[in-house]
């Protein structure tokens, strides 16, 4: 029997496959995602598919679907249960497996969801993913023997393999943590237990309503309920997960919020001492002093494309030992995995406070300063959108402008950068700025805005955005 299915267009995206629960997502497509998937791990001469699963209440019925497509198409199926997509990444690398998925709404709102694929321990995104709808509507999927399924219980051996190398703590810290009721609380409520000094974990039971705030930490405030705790308890710092905890945000001693490129600074200049010269990735949207420090830190700094499936392609492409999006992903290939895994980052940033001579807030006090807007997005049409992005690098290149074209266009100047890009998840742009200087940055917003009408395009308003990095 030949097995068709038809995808609602706006699921399957540039990273992932996702959409709303219900409208344009739910289990016929998690059947067709396991069939066609397996399809492919099968035309690749491979047989195993991890699969696991986040918190969210429709993830479960979710996951049996899946599993039964991947089953159908002649995978041998290893089920790891409710947890973190780092989780997922880690099972899949120690098996070997030949392909992982996991069904994670991240960070969206609760009726969304959706499915993370790995092949071959390499992130399956962008024409692959169009390939899947493509296979599904035509019924291009083989005819195979019924796979098997097995259970592995895989909590514990990730968190031996998290606590494995850690260099040790200098002096014992006072940590907050939040797992915003994502899938990251069980498996943190075991791994605190085994660390030193004295935790305090937030809102650790998984629950897909997320009752206490949604799980972004990207979001100031989502993060309001771990600064209070943080300033109450006197602790040192604060670290908050999202949904399927492969991303975080930091908070210091003070309760004053770390930028995700922050973040990556400080995580870097400590890296460097022990491998000087390594190459170290940022996305298009960080701060320019974040390539500067890490080469004055000896390192060498990489811009790349935003999206952690681009990411981690270039870490294997450049050999490069860590990385780091504005957007919380954060990637060690130095003594780890090389995938964004938020629990393990956080245990290497312990690792650095502990020795550090003073409070975090100190660290951060003393990092270079600028004045930039934060990641601002305004409406677009999909069809319009990377138009409006040609029409802009055509101006820019008959005007003689400093432009970087990897993702969208990055134009700097002497005292600033700004950054207009298509929004691979959504119809809209992005844009950010980022001066030496207030004025500096007044002027950069005022160039981009009026790129943006030259295009006919609504202007975002940047006025009341400008905050000090």
């Amino acid at each position: 029997m030949i097995f068709r299915h038809r995808f609602d267009p706006t699921s399957l995206r540039e990273y992932d496959i996702r959409g709303t629960v219900g409208r344009t997502i739910g289990p016929e497509d998690a059947y067709a995602i396991g069939r066609t998937f397996g399809n492919v791990v099968a035309g690749d001469g491979g047989s195993t598919v991890v699969i696991g699963y986040d918190g969210r209440l429709s993830s479960p019925s979710l996951e049996r679907a899946l599993v039964e497509g991947a089953m159908a198409s002649g995978m041998d199926v290893v089920r790891i249960g409710c947890g973190p997509t780092p989780m997922l990444y880690f099972a899949s690398a120690q098996l070997n497996a030949d392909g992982a998925i996991m069904v994670t709404g991240s960070h969206n709102p609760p009726d969304h969801n959706g499915f993370k694929l790995v092949l071959a321990n390499r992130p399956f995104f962008g024409p692959q993913i169009q390939m899947l709808g493509q296979m599904a509507a035509t019924g291009n999927i083989g005819a195979h023997k019924p796979g098997t399924t097995r259970t592995l219980e895989v909590k514990g051996a990730y968190i031996d393999r998290l606590l494995r190398d850690r260099r040790g703590d200098t002096r014992p810290l006072n940590v907050i943590w939040d797992c915003g009721n994502g899938a990251a609380g069980d498996v943190l409520s075991l791994l605190v237990r085994r660390l030193p000094g004295r935790h305090r974990v937030l809102n650790a039971a998984i629950d897909g309503h997320f009752p206490a705030h949604h799980p972004d930490p990207t979001i100031p405030a989502n993060l309001q309920q771990m600064i209070a705790a943080v300033r109450q308890d006197r602790a040192d710092l604060g670290i908050a997960f999202d949904g399927d905890a492969d991303r975080l945000g930091v908070v210091d001693d003070t309760g004053e919020i770390l930028l995700a490129d922050q973040l990556l600074m400080i995580l870097a200049r400590d890296m460097l001492r022990d491998h000087p010269g390594a190459t170290i990735i940022a996305d298009i949207k960080t701060s320019q002093v974040v390539f500067d420090e890490i080469t004055r830190s000896g390192g060498q700094p990489c811009m790349w494309k935003s999206g952690h499936s681009q990411m981690k392609t270039r870490m294997a492409e450049t050999g490069a030992l860590l990385a780091g999006e504005m957007s919380g992903h954060i990637f060690f290939a130095d003594r780890w995995y090389g995938f964004d895994d938020a629990l393990y980052a956080a245990l290497r940033l312990l690792d650095v406070v502990s020795r550090l001579d003073g409070p975090l807030s100190a660290v951060r006090r003393a990092l270079p300063h600028t004045v930039s807007t934060p990641e601002l997005r305004f409406p677009c049409p999909d069809m319009r959108k990377f138009d409006v992005i040609a029409e802009v690098a055509t101006r820019l290149e008959q005007a003689g402008a400093t432009v970087c074209d990897i993702d969208g266009v990055r134009v700097s100047t002497p005292d600033g950068w700004w950054l207009l890009r298509a929004s691979n998840t959504q119809a809209s742009l992005v844009a950010r700025a980022e001066g030496t200087t207030q004025a500096a940055l007044d002027r950069l917003t005022a160039a981009l805005s009026a790129q943006l009408a030259r295009s006919g395009v609504t202007l975002p308003d940047f006025s009341h955005h400008a905050t000090p990095h």
